[in-house]
């Protein structure tokens, strides 16, 4: 140190005012070890406030002689701008810490321990708090799947619940940010300004992704917790009293087969279920795929926002049974959703709705097991196919069903290839070719209705079906045929792979092999297809397969056109409507005698459409004509 400096710190200490006891121990303490310029901070020569260098002596005598309880109570009473002089503190305890070295150390701590705590910082308080948490919701998640058994191959997985997920994975998060925003634009400056004024920040949900220009979530409905049973919670929809009339217009809307009354309860309550779903309806027949996914999105997020706090997709813990009406409109919209991802390529996504539709009631009201493992094969999940049949619970075997028998050899033929590709080793489980051979043991008719509906050209099929064992197959049972039919109409674009039709052709020359030789294997299949499929009526008539194809008919505006007003008010269209729709679109929407069988059929999945009521209606239009 320069004598310049060293007199000025002299000075300055004799000038400032001192307890005798610390002067007497500083001075004891220089004498005995001389100064050295490389254990002196430089810096804590640029604070030369009188008030400073009392404390800081008075500090470092307190720091020798106090406890750390002491030293932590006086340490919050000093100011929070005050910053402690290690250095300086080192020097003036050098003696001592030649003599103990580990008392210095301690000391340090205890010193660092009490400025933390007068900060209110903790030691690592990121990582272990949140290892903690991270642990603690790890057990929570383990302990809820543990619990509920039977959910655990129904695990949703979040990151592929949304369809734009899995677009920005496919064609980039440009591109999907760049269709988003051409939708979210209104079409005219009226509906910007509009948009403008009511813009906020939607309610964030896991099963869409709602705009900015829908209207905030009016509350209207809402969810009850039932009971608990068996460690599952049983839940229901329910309708804000206050807005009782609301339902009570729709009822009475559809029984008119008024649209434009269902249009105006939209207008004023725009999260109605059953209206968006109905409009969803009408939209999807007259081409309008992109307003009909938006009204069952819209569905979709009122009812999410209506959730229970206990109720959560991501947990197997829940029934909603569909047996309760107000449930309803969540199972359609989920199915119809559903159907809409698979339209835009997001087969991951379609997945993973149709887990959370099959988890929603153990009865499976809208037959999600019927096109689960179509799914599953699109998205290439043949694992979780091969350990979803093993585990979940169902009255049969999963691999008696037709569509798993025939799903479960494809994805046994593509793990094939990919281990191959691998070199790992698969010996202990049967092949494809053998899965795909007892499907077609135990479904037979299942092979002529995939070489219509594919359809398979070459002429190596007519000599196979010319066989008496595919020839003469016969469906079975009503519930079986129906299964058939929704398998073949869900998968049959499955068949047009190449690779696909080598296997189902090579499984069919061996069966057509081994019955030359043993014929009695024929009738094995056959008593245990008769005992899986016993019952006498359609147990599945409820499921209609027109839902499970992923063609939609549309119709032109003018066959729509009965719908937008009342049965009354028929009579009121203007001529040249009359002329361009047809004298049968004078008759009431319910007649069926003379119409397009194209509105008929649109008119039967209206639900409030009822054909006997009119029929003499429709006789008497008949005899007018």
């Amino acid at each position: 140190m320069s004598a310049r400096l060293l007199r000025r710190v002299l000075q300055e200490r004799e000038a400032a005012p001192q307890d005798p006891d610390v002067a007497d121990d500083e001075q004891q303490e220089e004498e005995a070890s001389p100064p050295r310029a490389a254990a002196r901070n430089l810096f804590d020569l640029l604070d030369v406030g009188d008030d400073d260098e009392e404390d800081k002596e008075d500090e470092a005598e307190r720091s020798q002689t106090l406890s750390y309880t002491e030293q932590k109570h006086y340490v919050q009473k000093k100011p929070m701008n005050a910053v402690p002089e290690t250095n300086k503190k080192s020097k003036k305890k050098k003696k001592k810490s030649k003599a103990d070295p580990s008392s210095k150390k301690s000391k340090d701590e205890q010193s660092l321990d009490s400025i933390l705590e007068n900060l209110s910082i903790e030691k690592k308080p990121m990582q272990h708090t949140f290892h903690q948490s991270n642990t603690a919701a790890g057990k929570e998640i383990e302990t809820n799947e543990a619990t509920h058994g039977p959910s655990s191959v129904l695990a949703i997985d979040p990151r592929h619940l949304k369809g734009e997920n899995e677009m920005r994975r496919i064609f980039g998060s440009k591109v999907v940010d760049s269709f988003e925003n051409q939708r979210n634009v209104p079409s005219s400056s009226r509906q910007i300004r509009g948009a403008r004024r009511v813009a906020h920040n939607p309610r964030k949900t896991i099963l869409v992704s709602p705009p900015s220009y829908w209207p905030p979530w009016d509350k209207s409905i809402s969810m009850d917790l039932l009971e608990t049973k068996s460690g599952l919670n049983y839940f229901r929809y329910a309708y804000d009293p206050s807005i009782s009339h609301v339902q009570e217009l729709f009822e009475a809307a559809k029984a008119a087969n008024d649209l434009n009354a269902i249009a105006a309860i939209l207008g004023k309550y725009p999260y109605h279920p059953e209206s968006l779903l109905t409009f969803a309806e009408l939209f999807k027949y007259s081409g309008e795929h992109q307003s009909s996914a938006d009204a069952v999105e819209k569905c979709l997020f009122a009812l999410e926002c209506a959730w229970h706090p206990l109720f959560s997709p991501l947990q197997g813990n829940y029934q909603l049974k569909y047996n309760h009406d107000t449930n309803k409109p969540f199972f359609t919209a989920l199915f119809s959703h559903m159907k809409n991802l698979d339209r835009r390529g997001c087969h991951r996504s379609a997945l993973e709705v149709c887990k959370f539709l099959l988890s929603l009631d153990s009865d499976d009201p809208k037959g999600a097991l019927f096109c689960i493992d179509y799914f599953a094969l699109r998205s290439q999940q043949y694992i979780w196919l091969e350990q979803f049949a093993e585990e979940y619970q169902c009255n049969n075997s999963l691999w008696l069903f037709p569509n798993f028998s025939f799903s479960l050899a494809i994805a046994r033929f593509y793990l094939e290839r990919d281990l191959t590709s691998e070199g790992s080793d698969h010996a202990d489980k049967s092949t494809s070719v053998d899965l795909m051979k007892q499907a077609l043991m135990l479904h037979p008719i299942v092979l002529h209705k995939i070489v219509d509906k594919a359809p398979l050209k070459d002429s190596s099929w007519t000599q196979i079906l010319r066989n008496v064992f595919f020839g003469s197959a016969k469906p079975g049972s009503p519930s079986l045929e129906h299964m058939i039919n929704i398998y073949v109409e869900r998968h049959y674009i499955m068949w047009r792979f190449p690779e696909l039709q080598n296997l189902l052709k090579e499984a069919a020359l061996l069966v057509i092999e081994s019955l030359k030789q043993d014929n009695r294997e024929a009738q094995d299949w056959a008593c245990v297809r008769k005992e899986a499929f016993s019952s006498e009526k359609n147990e599945y008539s409820h499921l209609l397969v027109s839902d499970f194809s992923d063609t939609t008919p549309s119709l032109p505006p003018e066959e729509l056109r009965p719908f937008m007003v009342g049965p009354g008010m028929l009579h009121e269209m203007p001529p040249v409507e009359q002329e361009a729709a047809g004298p049968e679109r004078l008759r009431a929407p319910r007649d069926v005698a003379g119409r397009n069988p194209a509105v008929v059929f649109l008119e039967s999945l209206l639900p409030w459409v009822d054909y006997g009521d009119n029929h003499h209606d429709a006789n008497g239009d008949n005899n007018g004509d």
